[in-house]
């Protein structure tokens, strides 16, 4: 009886392996010569896996020429080692899928409301792997937002999905986004390797998320950010993400991926140097909460940025054990403000209970210290800052530290929308419950300004040195 129940499971064992079909995509008429567009064979290889329940759509080593690709539940896409699939530049009579029609695309850019005008798209699915060692090309994807026919502006789109895994891809010059999910839960994107022109991985809307050993290399926008918007007419939260052992930079796009290194590029579109960072914001019409950041490396990129400036609440959030290195502005930036693009009648958001801890920061640039700013009425609530060693710049007078930043309330939030911060340490204005513990400043020139300026707050500090000298009164 015994030997019957092994040989049955046995059986049952080899039944379900013949069942989990590879469909190869040269079986469907993939030519991969780089010349050839090969998305109308990919998505029928992908359509005839669904109608089968499922199954691995197989890409050999290639260079596979592709307009839209449109994914479709219970599929993997796998790029074989060597393959990869080139977004074609569009043609008088071919491209991209259309961008679909979105009412509510007034909140938020353009970009971020439309998912079809992508290289790789899908809507309302479950269950999608999409995995490497392969490579995703976005030559011919614009980095504008566009509503062009047949242009398409994104590498992979996903749009109210769940259970989706991202794994061992590289992607390089990617367009807006490398990758846009909204609406997406229970979504892992590991070991991806990105290099692109405009932003990494936005994550809106979004529901336990895990981010994990992926390096991101975004001088001309942000690397890893998470969103809430309202581009899917109702108020949604980003929640319970994980962002972890990450590296995140702005060197000249390509050059993080081709291992150069290179600096030769000063400025993101923006003109605020290079961008490259971790951020949660700007467009939050919706909130963030359960939000743990940590064991991440920052280089020659913007520092951390905490915001909410549409109406969302931002509570929750754990960030340790960062390291950044050559910071282009504020190495930390925490902002509750007012720009209220949301339907009408959308209070002011919240922000509280954040806990930082354990970051190093060495060589950032001196001119906006670092900042945590509420506005008239709303204050940033319960932060805590701990085991805190920043390495400035330095060079400011005594004469910037008389400056009186304005509020700028429903300003695009970025550290220079106050100029030059008059504090060389932390600027801290409308906020309260703030306690600053064992955190050390360093500076490479003298600096004059004072180390702390606030203004409708009163943080508590303990421990604070200044190039090792203890501060007594504060």
């Amino acid at each position: 009886m015994k030997r019957k129940s092994i040989l049955l499971l046995l059986l049952c064992i080899c039944a379900a392996i013949a069942q989990a079909k590879v469909y190869n995509v040269e079986d469907y008429g993939a030519k991969a010569d780089g010349k050839t567009i090969d998305s109308p064979a990919i998505n029928r290889a992908i359509r005839e896996a669904s109608a089968n329940g499922g199954g691995t759509v197989y890409l050999p080593a290639g260079n596979y020429a592709c307009y839209s690709i449109r994914l479709a539940s219970h599929i993997h896409l796998y790029l074989e080692q060597g393959a990869q699939i080139t977004a074609a530049f569009p043609t008088a009579t071919e491209g991209y899928d259309e961008a679909e029609p979105n009412e509510h695309n007034r909140y938020q850019d353009f970009g971020h409301s439309h998912w079809k005008n992508s290289l790789i798209w899908g809507i309302g699915l479950e269950d999608i792997t999409i995995s490497g060692p392969g490579r995703i090309h976005g030559e011919g994807l614009t980095r504008e937002g566009s509503q062009r026919p047949g242009v398409g502006n994104k590498a992979i789109s996903l749009k109210n999905c769940k259970n989706v895994l991202l794994k061992d891809l590289q992607m390089l010059m990617c367009g807006h986004f490398a990758l846009l999910a909204t609406g997406v839960d229970n979504l892992t994107i590991l070991n991806v390797t990105v290099d692109t022109n405009r932003d990494g991985f936005d994550i809106d809307c979004c529901k336990n998320v895990r981010i994990s050993q992926c390096t991101v290399n975004t001088p001309w926008d942000d690397a890893i950010v998470l969103k809430a918007s309202y581009a899917l007419g109702y108020f949604k939260d980003t929640e319970n993400v994980t962002i972890s052992d990450c590296f995140v930079s702005g060197y000249d796009r390509g050059t993080v991926m081709d291992c150069t290194w290179q600096r030769d590029e000063p400025q993101a579109p923006d003109h605020g140097f290079v961008t490259g960072r971790i951020k949660l914001g700007t467009e939050s019409s919706g909130g963030f909460k359960n939000i743990a950041i940590t064991n991440c490396i920052f280089e020659r990129c913007r520092g951390l940025a905490l915001e909410t400036v549409d109406g969302g609440r931002l509570e929750d959030v754990v960030v340790s054990n960062i390291t950044m290195r050559d910071i282009v502005n504020a190495p930390i930036f925490l902002r509750l403000g007012a720009r209220m693009r949301s339907p009408e009648g959308t209070p002011v958001g919240t922000m509280k209970r954040i806990r930082i801890s354990n970051v190093n920061v060495y060589n950032a640039d001196s001119r906006y210290s670092s900042i945590i700013s509420g506005i008239p009425g709303a204050r940033i609530e319960d932060v805590s800052l701990s085991n805190i060693h920043i390495y400035y710049q330095g060079g400011y007078t005594e004469e910037d530290g008389k400056r009186i930043p304005p509020e700028e309330e429903k300003t695009y939030p970025e550290p220079w929308m106050f100029g030059t911060i008059p504090a060389k340490g932390f600027f801290i204005r409308h906020a309260k419950g703030i306690t600053l513990s064992d955190v050390h400043f360093h500076y490479d020139k003298p600096d004059g300004r004072p180390l702390f300026v606030t203004d409708d707050a009163s943080p508590v500090y303990r421990n604070i040195t200044v190039d090792g000298e203890p501060q007594q009164a504060l």
